[in-house]
């Protein structure tokens, strides 16, 4: 079996598609289209577009920048001896 596109109707009556590798699991899925030409014509620009398309990782922590104000040490709590 190849890689392939699957397209179907979800039960709200929407167009969806999946991407399916050789063994049979679903790599992806899309959301939902109204009509099945729209679902259609995603699949074609991601098959003409994916060998160009950029890897680009968002999930790193974003660095705090020079003018972000900084945290303040908190101070810690002594107790008073009674006398």
């Amino acid at each position: 079996m190849a890689y392939k596109f699957e397209i179907y109707k979800d039960k709200s009556g929407e167009f969806r598609f999946r991407f399916r590798a050789p063994n049979g699991e679903k790599m992806f899925a899309s959301e939902g289209y109204s009509n099945k030409a729209s679902a259609k014509s995603t699949i074609k620009s991601i098959v003409k577009h994916v060998g160009s398309a950029e890897i680009e990782d968002v999930s790193k922590e974003k660095k705090a920048s020079k003018d972000a104000p900084k945290a303040k040490k908190a101070k810690k709590k002594t107790k008073k001896s009674k006398k």
